[in-house]
């Protein structure tokens, strides 16, 4: 009886919840207008050079000048532009190839071989030779953010398609399915996840080739005004710039988080 008073008076706390995470909204914004008052009291104290690091509030004056001179809208445009263009390249490139891979014999040594090879070369080393096929304008710069998206559509999507359950394809196969039904219905839906989770990672790369290739040769865009404004020691333009690189990577995830939803609504 006392084993059981004892009991009744410390029960045993339940932990089979599961791992749940769940976001925080406040308290993702909160950290961000945690860093920018430290930053700001680090400016007007003196501790962060104002050369060296500009205050956020003169680094809103820049952006905001920029905006109003239509400035920012010019070279974002240019640079949605590209971005765009360049990930849609590679990223249906990439779903082909990694199909491929993912579903036929043929095509496993070969394509996994060449990917290997070819996927731990810095993509922006190859831009001078872009240049040299397509010439110094648009088609350079699609190629080399198509490029750089290509390789890690293809991993992402053979690796989701190999994590497809080969009992459901089998079951799909005993009932006479066609290959298409089996691709759409049992393979398609499997491998989403892990294709989602790709499109995250293609895209951080296509924006960083995005800047690098404007940097070497474009008269609009992000990555060319950075370079402008350092060149000129113009640091509030100068993080102004990477503000809106930040926005615009931070839009992309938005909208990809979006599609995330939309397509595996049925989890």
């Amino acid at each position: 009886m006392s084993d059981d008073r004892a009991a009744a008076k410390n029960p045993v706390r339940l932990r089979a919840i599961g791992f749940n995470p769940r976001a925080n909204p406040y308290a993702a914004w909160g950290s961000f207008a945690a860093l920018i008052i430290l930053w700001q009291i680090g400016s007007s104290t003196g501790f962060i050079s104002e050369l060296a690091m500009p205050s956020p509030v003169a680094v809103g004056k820049a952006l905001w000048q920029l905006i109003v001179s239509g400035e920012l809208w010019v070279h974002l445009g240019a640079s949605a532009q590209r971005l765009a263009v360049g990930w849609v390249l590679g990223t249906v490139a990439g779903l082909v190839v990694g199909f491929l891979i993912g579903m036929f014999s043929w095509a496993r040594s070969p394509g996994v071989a060449l990917v290997s090879a070819l996927f731990p070369i810095p993509k922006i080393a190859l831009l001078p030779l872009f240049i040299i096929w397509f010439g110094i304008g648009e088609p350079s710069k699609f190629a080399t953010i198509g490029f750089g998206v290509f390789f890690p559509t293809v991993i992402n999507t053979f690796s989701g398609v190999d994590n497809v359950a080969r009992n459901l394809i089998r079951m799909g196969q005993s009932f006479d399915m066609s290959t298409w039904s089996i691709v759409r219905k049992i393979i398609l839906p499997g491998a989403l996840p892990t294709i989602l989770s790709g499109f995250r990672i293609s895209s951080s790369i296509a924006i960083i080739l995005l800047v690098a290739a404007e940097m070497i040769g474009a008269q609009y865009g992000i990555g060319a005004l950075i370079l402008s404004a350092g060149s000129l020691y113009q640091t509030d333009q100068l993080i102004a710039g990477v503000v809106v690189l930040s926005l615009l990577g931070l839009s992309v995830s938005w909208l990809l988080g979006r599609l995330d939803k939309w397509l595996l609504s049925w989890r």
